[in-house]
């Protein structure tokens, strides 16, 4: 899927910027082929090349490449990294992907469709230096770097041409080849003038993808695509839009503003903007995370309480630990749970004053739990925290349960232990449960 170029008159033609090459930075007539200095196809060449942007940089097969930069016995190998057999896919590489593997597939789907795979748990500590490495590249280009994950960013290079004595293109080429280079791994990059369109573009030609979408052609290009390629449109809201006769976006872009928000609320008025191609949002240095989780897949699916509960208890703790590092709190407790059919489970509670204290998520986690195990077998379970705020004014004495003062002032002193000794210095034993336990618990 690529963007067609934007129509151009004579005059415009004769206006076009040179053609960038991605290899060594060289500029060329957009006619060329190959780079006239080092001879490389990977030419960019855009009507707007020069005067947009706005970008969005994802690495591409980002933990698959890291391990294969880390054992180049795995280069021409399929390379999954995920958990066990029971486990999900969190990435893998594009071998892989030729085998049809995808992120978040259940692993045993992963193996039956590529059986040869190579077969890695993440190494989450490693991954996250190598994305602090690769941030720190882009703030040096900009300020205003907005991280969604660990391996991808959105960057406004608005009036640095002066500071780089380069355009926005050639600055973000001169990066992509420094990862590449100095870091070990590549990554593709989306140039347009707002963030909907560059995170688009950035998908268009992966592996080491350089793509512009410009503001003259964006309506165009959107016409054919599915509603899908719109933030925010899963499956579940696809179906909706498809039992309304809407599978395109082209459908939206004829559509009136205000029927779409009769229709569909706040996310009418998304649709209705971002299928014209139109995106006011800025890039925000400053983006906050919205919730602090913890999750565990089991070996063997679980379904007694009396199991499953000491598991939440220490998902509890390092949502807490977490928390406490961050100095944050929160307002929603969520439960999740993963039956054995892969259906996901979430219940949630919102509380009056908010907590990072892991006796408090793990009770209402409990109290969730507990209507949920009815026989049902669970894979996985997972606990966590959302609408996320400093944690000044957190946990209040509680006047309705006395000992609930008691536990805190237990856990805090503990936690001033293992600050002091190390974290598994000291750990909170399990409360008892005011449950009583079934038959089969005993």
């Amino acid at each position: 899927m690529t963007a067609p170029p934007a129509s151009e008159s004579s005059a415009g033609r004769a206006d076009r910027p040179r053609a960038l090459c991605r290899d060594c930075g060289v500029r060329c007539e957009p006619s060329a082929a190959r780079c006239p200095s080092c001879a490389s196809p990977r030419l960019v060449s855009h009507v707007e090349l020069d005067r947009l942007t706005i970008a969005h940089i994802d690495c591409d097969a980002f933990y698959a490449a890291v391990e294969k930069r880390d054992n180049p016995d795995l280069a021409d190998k399929p390379v999954i990294i995920g958990g066990g057999r029971r486990g999900v896919v969190s990435t893998c590489c594009y071998i892989a992907r030729i085998y049809g593997v995808r992120s978040a597939m259940p692993m045993f789907k992963a193996l039956d469709a590529c059986p040869d795979a190579i077969i890695i748990r993440p190494n989450m500590e490693k991954y996250a230096a190598i994305g602090r490495d690769i941030r720190e590249r882009m703030r040096a280009l900009t300020p205003l770097v907005e991280p969604l994950s660990i391996d991808e960013a959105f960057l406004d290079l608005t009036g640095t041409e002066r500071l780089h004595h380069a355009s926005a293109a050639e600055t973000l080429a001169r990066l992509i080849r420094e990862i590449e280079a100095e870091v070990g791994i590549t990554a593709s990059v989306g140039l347009a003038p707002n963030k909907f369109l560059a995170k688009v573009a950035s998908d268009l030609e992966k592996p080491r993808g350089f793509s512009v979408i410009g503001a003259a052609e964006a309506k165009t290009f959107l016409a054919s695509q599915p509603v899908s390629l719109i933030w925010g449109v899963g499956k579940v809201f696809q179906r909706k839009l498809a039992s309304d006769g809407i599978k395109t976006i082209g459908q939206l872009q004829i559509m009136d503003h205000t029927d779409l928000a009769r229709r569909y609320g706040t996310m009418g008025l998304r649709l209705a903007q971002l299928s014209q191609g139109e995106d006011d949002r800025s890039v925000s240095p400053e983006r906050a995370a919205k919730s602090i989780s913890s999750e565990t897949t089991f070996r063997t699916d679980i379904s007694k309480f009396s199991v499953l509960r000491p598991i939440l208890r220490q998902l509890a703790e390092k949502v807490s630990s977490r928390l406490k590092k961050a100095d944050l709190s929160g307002r929603g407790v969520t439960l999740k749970l993963k039956t054995a059919d892969f259906k996901t489970i979430t219940r949630a509670r919102h509380l009056s004053d908010p907590t990072q204290l892991a006796d408090r998520i793990f009770r209402i986690g409990e109290e969730l739990l507990e209507v949920e195990t009815d026989g049902r077998k669970f894979r996985l379970i997972g606990i966590g925290v959302s609408d996320l705020t400093a944690a000044d004014g957190a946990d209040p004495l509680d006047l309705v349960d006395q000992k609930a003062g008691q536990r805190q002032k237990a856990e805090r002193a503990m936690d001033a232990l293992n600050e002091k000794f190390g974290t598994s210095a000291i750990e909170l034993g399990l409360v008892h449960s005011t449950r009583r336990p079934g038959p089969d618990e005993q």
